[in-house]
C-alpha cells in the first residue's frame, strides 16, 4: 500500500526523525462494503465502516534516524542483550534509506516476571511507535487477533485491526503475551491468524473476520512471550527469532533495581525528598526479587520511609517475604 514522506516533527523530549504516511486500508474497499449493508441491519459493522472512513487510511510509519544510542537500554535490560542486538541490526539496515523498519518477529522465552513485557514497551519507545498488548491467556483468545464474524452476537474486530485502524501507527509493536497459554479450541485455532500475519507478503492483505476489509499489517513489529515453547506449533516457531531470556544474575538484578529506583524517583514530584541513590543493603534485598516485583516493593519502601520522614529507604521498609498477596476476611 502507498507510502508518502512526511516532514518530521521534532521536540526536545520526543523526536520523529523519519516519518512517512502509509495507507493501512483502501477507502474504496470500505465504501463498497458500506454500500452493500442492508438498512437497519449490522449496526456494529456500519459504525465500524463509518469510523474507518472518518479517520481515513493514513497512519504514521516511523523509525529512528540512524542508529539510536541504545546504551541505556542495554544497562536497563542486561538479560536481553541478544534481543537488543537483533533490533540494532534491523535498525542499521533501515538507516540512510527510504525503507521502513522491518524487524523479524521475535519470541522471548523465559520464566514469568523477568521483564519481557517491559522490554517490548521500551522497544516501542526506542522506535517511536505505539505498543499493543494481546494477552493470549484470556478465555476469548481465539478471537483476539483476528476478530469474530459479524454474524455472531457481540462480535467485534480483533486486536490487529484495532491497533492499525484505531491507532496512529502503521508499524506498532504488538505483543502477544503468553502465546503458549492460548487455549486451543476444536472449532477455532487461536493462533491460526499468525500463520499469515507473521509472513511479510501475506500480512499486507490481512483480513479481519469482523470487518472483512483487507488491512496492511506487513509493518507490524511482533513480539511474542512464552514460558514454554513446546506448546507453540512448529510452523509458528519457524517464523520467529527465538531468544531464551534468563533470569538476571545477582549483579545484573542489582543494576536493574538501581535503575528502577532512579526512574521512580525521577518521575514523581515526591522523589526529590529521597536520596539520589539507594543503599547497598536495599539493592541486595531487591536483587532477590523478580524484576516485575521490584517496582511494587520499591513503592512500598518509598511509602514506609516517607511515613517515618526519612530520605533513605531501608531494607526493612520493603514488603516482608510472602506478603505480596494481601488478604481480607474474618479470622476463624
Amino acid at each position: 500500500m502507498e507510502s508518502r514522506s512526511l516532514v518530521p516533527h521534532q521536540s526536545s523530549s520526543f523526536k520523529l526523525p523519519i516519518a512517512n504516511l502509509r495507507d493501512v486500508f483502501r477507502l474504496h474497499d470500505v465504501e463498497r462494503k458500506l454500500a452493500k449493508l442492508p438498512d437497519r441491519e449490522h449496526e456494529g459493522l456500519r459504525t465500524t465502516y463509518e469510523r474507518m472512513l472518518e479517520r481515513g487510511p493514513e497512519r504514521f510509519q516511523v523509525k529512528p534516524s540512524g542508529l539510536p544510542d541504545m546504551a541505556a537500554l542495554y544497562e536497563q535490560l542486561p538479560n536481553f542483550t541478544d534481543a537488543l542486538d537483533d533490533v540494532k541490526r534491523h535498525v542499521a539496515l533501515s538507516q540512510d534509506c527510504r525503507d521502513g523498519l522491518e524487524v523479524t518477529p521475535m519470541l522471548l522465552l523465559g520464566p514469568p516476571g523477568i521483564g519481557k513485557t517491559h522490554f517490548a514497551r521500551k522497544l516501542a519507545e526506542l522506535l517511536g511507535t505505539g505498543m499493543n498488548l494481546v494477552p493470549m491467556s484470556s478465555m476469548t483468545a481465539g478471537w483476539l487477533l483476528s476478530g469474530a464474524s459479524s454474524q455472531w452476537k457481540g462480535a467485534k474486530p480483533g486486536k490487529v485491526f484495532e491497533a492499525l485502524v484505531d491507532g496512529q501507527y502503521a508499524n506498532p509493536v504488538i505483543v502477544v503475551d503468553e502465546i503458549d497459554k492460548a487455549s486451543a479450541d476444536a472449532q477455532y485455532d487461536p493462533l491460526g491468524s499468525l500463520y499469515s500475519l507473521l509472513e511479510h507478503d501475506t500480512a499486507s492483505a490481512f483480513m479481519d473476520e469482523f470487518a472483512e476489509v483487507a488491512i496492511d499489517a506487513s509493518q507490524v513489529i511482533w513480539i511474542m512471550t512464552a514460558n514454554d515453547e513446546r506448546c507453540i506449533p512448529e510452523p509458528i516457531l519457524n517464523r520467529m527469532n527465538v531468544f531464551e531470556i534468563e533470569a538476571p544474575s545477582f549483579d545484573a538484578a542489582r543494576l536493574i533495581a538501581r535503575n528502577l529506583y532512579r526512574s521512580i524517583r525521577a518521575e514523581h514530584g515526591w522523589g526529590a525528598r529521597f536520596d539520589p541513590d539507594p543503599s547497598d543493603d536495599l539493592l541486595d534485598q531487591l536483587a532477590e526479587l523478580a524484576p516485575r516485583d521490584m517496582r511494587r516493593a520499591l513503592m512500598t519502601g518509598f511509602g514506609n520511609a516517607r511515613l517515618d520522614d526519612r530520605t533513605e529507604i531501608a531494607a526493612t521498609d520493603l514488603p516482608k517475604a510472602g506478603s505480596a498477596k494481601g488478604k481480607l476476611g474474618f479470622v476463624q
